[in-house]
């Protein structure tokens, strides 16, 4: 059982930066792949970034790629998301997730609560 909750969402300027946390408790996630989604109203949960289990490794779609960045920390059962440069359409809720590979949400077995970013133009 892994419990995950996210942490740092808020209201940003277009052009402004957030900082978004995952605190993972229960079982350790060091051997888990976890990975950042978003999802806004009316449109389906898409992946905005992964990393490996080992971190050697991260992805990035197109649509985020060069502003946002993906983090952890396995010792600690942290992960992170640095978003720079953030756009209006970066307007979501962001959920948390361990367990998956690749950008299929149903890959994934454990999700966190989500925390709402909102960013104004």
């Amino acid at each position: 059982q892994v419990q995950l909750v996210e942490s740092g969402g808020g209201l940003a300027q277009a052009g402004g930066s957030l900082t978004l946390s995952c605190a993972a408790s229960g079982r350790t996630v060091t051997t888990l792949n976890m990975g950042w989604f978003r999802q806004a109203p009316g449109k389906e949960r898409e992946l905005v970034a992964s990393i490996r289990w080992s971190g050697a490794s991260t992805y990035y779609p197109d649509s985020v790629k060069g502003r946002f960045t993906i983090s952890r920390d396995s010792a600690n059962n942290l992960m992170y998301l640095q978003m720079n440069s953030l756009k209006p359409e970066d307007t979501a809720v962001y959920y948390c997730a361990a367990g998956g590979l690749g950008g299929d949400s149903h890959d994934y077995n454990y999700w966190g609560q989500g925390t709402q970013v909102t960013v104004s133009s």
